[in-house]
């Protein structure tokens, strides 16, 4: 036990005094921050530009069909021609001109429209005027089959239905794949652990090896301790750096926030995933609809979501380190790990990739639930499932237990495993190995 502490003790003291540790554990936060605050300012900046589109109507429609926002502003000819038109247009810079000419009915006119521009105009401007034409289409053409203007009104009226749980607590849409989105976050950390750390460990290994430094260690140590040391070290230095880059990181946002007077809402969608950060008693000034949304979000328990983050970080990094650490000990150079590094990552695009269709669609569908009880998986999409509560309505405690259970003895199979391509692999030196060969140490 007290040589498994040295060489835990030895492998996280050798990366945290590393130099280029040492840098990025400090760079990258202002970094990521600037890049942030960057994205914030280009967006804020986007926002705030006005599209002017000049129209030039010599129909009898469209009178009141294009009005002014705040996004575009609507400018209108008249008593010029078509090219006297496009000439005011460039000059004066404006985004566009929507030209309407004359015909004997709508359906001409609209058939005849277009839009000229410098450039190919965004698919979000032509959303909005081609929205507003055919919007113009359909109420005429109801109204030739007797339909009046109010009655139209009515049947364009938007619906949406009410939903409820059976204890009468109103239900909101899309809070279902909003909870997966928070778990999806939470395990697309462990991924980028995993890949980052794990690689750590995979090239401490092979660097002790190539120095032939493996030799004198093994003498007094046991592969296995060895092995283990290495993960348990290595993940705690990255913990570490981690940890750091959340607190710095955090403390640098809201910052950089506050000196250039940014708004964080501008890196979000106007109505999508609100996020209140205040107890509810400080939602009184929302919208209705925002304040469920966020009382919903409050409601997440975030220290059972929290704790069970910890253990299937905890589990899934032990997992897949070993098998990182067992690569390392399998070949003598980073070049030829490429072979064997895509199987390891493939299960954990996987878990991303299906875990969100899955979960967003039914979250206790079969195969949401069997992706979250396969170990290999199993950390990223059970913690897509978890912002939903355990017991009714959420996880159901049995399969929280079996894939916590499963996980504890995939680890304990996987590091017996990878403990005996280890032991073997440590010592083999000038040689590329192949699966196959791999499957014959796993015999010694």
């Amino acid at each position: 036990m007290d040589k498994l502490f040295l060489i835990i003790k030895r492998e996280y003291l050798a990366k945290v005094r590393n130099k280029s540790f040492v840098v990025m554990t400090f760079l990258s936060p202002i970094l990521m921050v600037g890049m942030i605050v960057l994205i914030a300012y280009l967006t804020k900046l986007n926002d705030s530009e006005k599209r002017v589109i000049g129209i030039l109507n010599e129909s009898d429609y469209f009178s009141n069909e294009f009005v002014t926002t705040e996004s575009t502003s609507y400018v209108n000819f008249k008593d010029i021609s078509l090219e006297e038109a496009k000439d005011s247009t460039m000059h004066l810079g404006y985004y566009g001109l929507l030209y309407l000419p004359n015909g004997e009915n709508l359906e001409e006119v609209a058939q005849r429209a277009f839009f000229y521009s410098e450039e190919a105009p965004s698919s979000s401007t032509l959303e909005r005027v081609e929205g507003s034409i055919k919007s113009r289409l359909r109420q005429e053409r109801l109204r030739l089959l007797g339909i009046s203007a109010a009655e139209y009104a009515e049947m364009d009226s938007d619906y949406e239905i009410k939903i409820s749980t059976y204890q009468g607590l109103q239900n909101m849409k899309g809070i279902n794949e909003l909870k997966a989105f928070i778990g999806g976050g939470f395990g697309y950390l462990i991924m980028m652990f995993i890949i980052i750390y794990g690689g750590f460990v995979m090239r401490s290994v092979i660097e002790e090896k190539t120095s032939r430094i493996i030799e004198v260690i093994i003498s007094s140590v046991k592969p296995f301790q060895l092995m283990l040391g290495k993960i348990i070290g290595t993940s705690l230095a990255g913990i570490t750096q981690f940890g750091i880059w959340i607190v710095s990181g955090t403390l640098l946002l809201f910052v950089a926030f506050f000196i250039f007077n940014i708004d964080p809402a501008v890196l979000s969608q106007s109505g999508s995933s609100p996020m209140v950060a205040g107890p509810a008693s400080g939602m009184s000034g929302l919208d209705p609809s925002l304040q469920l949304y966020a009382q919903e979000i409050l409601d997440i328990p975030w220290g059972m979501l929290v704790s069970f983050f910890l253990v299937y970080f905890i589990l899934g990094y032990l997992i897949y380190s070993s098998i990182y650490a067992a690569i390392g000990a399998a070949v003598d150079n980073e070049t030829d790990t490429q072979q064997f590094i895509f199987p390891i990552i493939l299960p954990l695009m996987l878990a991303i990739y299906v875990g969100f269709f899955s979960v967003f669609s039914n979250p206790h569908g079969p195969i949401a639930v069997g992706f979250s009880l396969f170990p290999l998986t199993s950390p990223i999409v059970m913690l897509m499932r978890l912002p939903g509560g355990i017991g009714e309505g959420g996880v159901p405690i049995w399969q929280l237990a079996l894939s916590i259970v499963i996980l504890i003895i995939t680890f304990i199979g996987i590091v017996w495993l990878a403990s005996k391509i280890y032991r073997v692999g440590i010592l083999m030196y000038g040689k590329k190995p192949s699966y196959k060969e791999l499957f014959k140490w796993l015999k010694y």
